[in-house]
């Protein structure tokens, strides 16, 4: 029993020490006292960010420990987090397309041909009745020479897309989405978009090559090739634009 005592003494103690925080480790003793790690200190308390040291010492700067860096480090990046989730619950759900101005109103605009560089036109019809804004902003661009020596950057067995003026599929301003009830059967026009169903891209469009009804009501349609679907099938990938007519 007299044995017992003293290790029983021992063996708190060192559960103490194992228990005890880092602050029990030595500090950066190869740091000088003008070290970045201390104005950083500093700096986050000036913040608000934390409160001093753990030991709340300020006065004259004494060794900074492992376990006290890593505390004001680790209050800062929940600072950060918190001030990031804050702004984040701030934005709204996309709902609806950024302010765009309206197209200018212009002659009524009910057919378009596309000629292209290397020989070849087709013409389609223009929807106004269905997709209004889209087809006078189309008809807008086209008149004002947009479109021409643009590419068609994309082209699949099913469809062909161009008018992107970066060229590269990227390009084109966002403008509000108009769904109708016509259907993409082959040779219909569409305008591209994004992931966000509300908001079109307000200068790229296809058109379909095979019947792509799956499209419908997912995509604004505003026309229907006339003449010229051979030419369409014909397009390769970098043919370009010479003009779009607008009738």
């Amino acid at each position: 029993l007299g044995i017992a005592v003293p290790l029983v003494a021992v063996l708190v103690v060192a559960a103490i020490a194992v228990a005890r925080p880092a602050l029990a480790q030595g500090p950066f003793a190869d740091v000088p006292t003008d070290h970045w790690a201390y104005d950083a200190v500093n700096e986050l308390a000036k913040q608000g960010i934390v409160n001093g040291y753990p030991d709340s010492t300020f006065g004259g700067k004494r060794a900074l420990t492992r376990y006290e860096f890593a505390v004001a480090i680790q209050r800062m990046l929940q600072d950060v987090q918190r001030k990031i989730d804050e702004a984040i619950a701030k934005i709204p759900p996309s709902t609806t397309a950024p302010a765009t101005p309206s197209p200018t109103p212009g002659p009524p605009a009910t057919k378009a041909t596309v000629e292209l560089v290397k020989g070849g036109s087709f013409s389609f019809t223009l929807r106004a009745d269905k997709a209004p804004q889209t087809v006078a902003r189309f008809a807008q661009k086209a008149r004002a020479g947009f479109y021409d020596n643009l590419t068609f950057h994309r082209v699949e067995d099913w469809v062909v897309q161009g008018g992107d003026p970066l060229g590269n599929g990227t390009g084109g301003e966002k403008v509000p989405s108009e769904y109708n009830d016509l259907p993409f059967a082959i040779g219909a026009l569409g305008i591209a978009r994004g992931q966000d169903p509300a908001i079109n891209n307000g200068s790229q469009f296809f058109v379909t090559k095979k019947d792509s009804q799956f499209l419908n009501n997912q995509y604004t349609n505003f026309g229907m090739v006339t003449s010229g679907i051979d030419v369409v099938n014909g397009i390769k990938i970098g043919d370009r634009m010479k003009t779009i007519r607008i009738e």
